[in-house]
C-alpha cells in the first residue's frame, strides 16, 4: 500500500511552516527529518534529506520534512538555530494531534542535524525524550563561511553518520563533539559533505541498525 501524502500549512511563531507529511495508515512512531542550511540552499528537497525521509516511511513511520523558516512557503527568517528549534517542537505537537502520543525519531543532515540535537535537548527536558536520534553531516564547531556551531550532548544510543571526505563540516570537527560524549561515529569513506553517490550506504546503516 502506497503512503498517505499531504501537505500541512503548520502555524508557528514566525508564520506557516511548511510541512510535508507521508505516512502509512498504521504507523509505529513519527520521525521528524530537518534539512540543511537554508542560506545556502537548503530545504526539504535536499537529497540526503529526502534519503532520510523515505527510509523512515519504509521503517513505518509518519515522517514530517518541514521547511524551516523563510523556505518555501515557510515564514519568517532564518534565526541561526534557535527559532528553527522551537518550531520543531510545534511540529511535533502537530504531528502528535494527528497521529496519537507514538515514539519519536529525530532525523536531520547538517544544520537540520544541528537542529535536533537542540530540539532532543528540549524534549527530554520536558519529560518527552525522543525514542533516537539520526545525525548525518552534524553541524558541529567552525564552519567555514557560516559560524561556530554549539551542538549539543545527545544520547549515547544516537546514529551519527559523517563522510571521511567532509570539507563543509570536517570529520575532526564532530569528533572533537562525540569524544566527550563517548558517543561513536560511523564514517563513510570517501563521503563528501552531501554523500554523492553514497546515499544508499546512509539508508542501509539505517535499516540495519533498526532491524537489530
Amino acid at each position: 500500500m502506497r503512503p498517505i501524502q499531504q501537505l500541512l500549512h503548520i502555524d508557528g511563531a514566525a508564520g506557516t511552516i511548511e510541512t510535508k507529511v507521508e505516512s502509512p495508515s498504521e504507523p509505529c512512531g513519527i520521525a521528524l527529518v530537518c534539512h540543511p542550511h537554508p542560506l545556502f540552499g537548503g530545504s526539504n528537497e535536499n537529497k540526503v534529506a529526502h534519503t532520510l525521509a523515505s527510509t523512515f516511511v519504509r521503517l513505518g513511520y509518519a515522517v514530517l520534512s518541514p521547511n524551516f523558516r523563510g523556505v518555501g512557503a515557510s515564514g519568517g527568517q532564518h534565526d541561526e538555530g534557535e527559532g528553527e528549534s522551537e518550531d520543531m517542537l510545534v511540529v511535533l505537537d502537530e504531528a502528535r494531534r494527528i497521529f496519537g502520543e507514538l515514539p519519536v525519531v529525530l532525523a536531520g543532515f547538517s544544520f537540520g542535524a544541528y537542529v535536533q540535537t537542540r530540539v532532543a535537548l528540549a524534549l527530554a527536558e520536558s519529560g518527552q525524550p525522543a525514542q533516537r536520534l539520526v545525525l548525518v553531516g552534524t553541524a558541529a564547531g567552525h564552519v567555514e563561511g557560516a559560524r561556530n556551531y554549539d551542538a549539543r550532548a545527545v544520547a549515547k544510543d544516537t546514529l551519527v553518520i559523517h563522510g571521511s571526505s567532509d570539507t563543509t563540516v570536517p570529520l575532526a570537527n564532530v569528533l572533537t563533539w562525540a569524544e566527550p560524549l563517548e558517543l561513536p561515529v560511523v564514517v563513510i569513506p570517501g563521503a563528501d559533505h552531501f554523500f554523492h553517490r553514497r546515499l544508499h550506504i546512509i539508508r542501509d546503516i539505517i535499516l540495519r541498525t533498526w532491524s537489530r
